[in-house]
């Protein structure tokens, strides 16, 4: 492994380099890396699929711009686990090197584009309780569903844009110019271009949340002083507190799932990076898997509307289960009583 030279121009896009990124040098790591992205996957899959169907199975949610920005969550975050999983496990795992230079950058398109839309749709969420908290009043004029499909088409496109430059031409085969460390055929340039597009991204998910707390706390401090009634004061002050705790909640797990790969990217740009650190990389960007699985808990189960939605489908099919365990049963009853009402009447006659 060590003997891999990837800043080699002689070598650098051929099929063969992509074996120098294949880090995982025992079973066990292999076993490792193929338990968590099952695990997460299969967990990330359920989850948002779930929460896709009780938004759009209640015409009042799927009405809501807010859950549009979900909905839009949990598809990034399903296409993400999909394709995620399905290409890291082959490359990893598999050590599965029979494709091209084109279908690997078209895979790692893909794994950009869908992060890209979970990250990009976290914002448009933050943004979203961020007008609803600075702007009340006005909220329903400013954020209709129109513009939220706007909002929604504009990110897609720009993720998908931005995600597939190195299949157009921005790699370092093409432009003959230095080649991460992380990543085959990608140019040192556009990776730098893309943590400054996703550090922009959590930068304002992370200010709109801050700002939104801000203000909430601003807006119990006002209905300490001015408000008569101590039961709705208490009741505003608990929402305080919960709405402090998924925030915490919120922002803690953005920055524990995205901040050892992106530390990583920054450091392979400006120094040589181990076989350990690689290693390192490579397990730790199982944790963005691992973000777009606690998602849904945190946006989308959280919720009341959502919540209560969900009680109704597994109270729904409770009822079906023990209808279904119950007809066996009442049909055998049925056949009994017949067969006892037949004997009857042959011993009357």
């Amino acid at each position: 492994m060590n003997s891999c030279k990837i800043h080699e121009n002689a070598s650098k896009c051929s099929v063969n380099t992509m074996e120098c990124f294949m880090v995982l040098s025992t079973q066990a790591q292999k076993i490792s890396i193929a338990t968590l992205c099952g695990l997460f996957g299969t967990l990330c899959i359920f989850e948002n699929s779930l929460v896709l169907y009780l938004i759009f199975s209640s015409p009042r949610t799927r009405r809501k711009p807010s859950y549009l920005f979900i909905s839009s969550l949990a598809l990034a975050d399903i296409l993400a686990s999909i394709i995620f999983v399905c290409s890291f496990v082959n490359f990893h795992v598999f050590n599965e090197t029979n494709f091209s230079k084109e279908m690997f950058l078209l895979q790692l398109g893909g794994v950009n584009t869908s992060f890209s839309a979970s990250l990009s749709s976290l914002l448009l969420t933050a943004l979203d309780r961020y007008i609803s908290i600075s702007r009340p009043s006005k909220y329903k004029l400013l954020m209709t569903r129109k513009r939220a499909w706007i909002a929604l088409g504009v990110l897609w496109v720009t993720c998908a844009t931005i995600a597939s430059l190195p299949l157009l031409g921005w790699n370092c085969c093409t432009l003959d110019s230095t080649c991460s460390e992380l990543f085959p055929f990608v140019d040192d340039n556009y990776l730098s271009s893309w943590i400054c597009f996703i550090m922009v991204l959590l930068g304002c998910i992370i200010y709109a949340y801050a700002h939104v707390l801000w203000r909430a706390h601003q807006h119990v401090a006002y209905m300490e002083k001015h408000q008569a009634q101590a039961g709705k004061q208490n009741t505003r002050m608990r929402m305080d507190v919960m709405l402090a705790k998924t925030l915490v909640m919120v922002l803690t797990v953005l920055v524990l799932c995205w901040s050892p790969v992106l530390v990583l990217m920054i450091y392979s740009i400006f120094a040589r990076l181990s076989n350990h650190l690689r290693k390192v990389f490579a397990f730790c960007s199982t944790l963005c898997l691992l973000n777009s699985m606690v998602n849904p808990i945190i946006y989308a189960l959280r919720s009341k509307e959502l919540y209560s939605s969900l009680r109704m489908v597994l109270s729904r099919f409770r009822r079906q289960l023990k209808a279904s365990e119950e007809s066996p049963e009442a049909e055998s009853t049925r056949k009994s009583s017949v067969i006892e009402t037949v004997c009857e009447d042959m011993r009357v006659t």
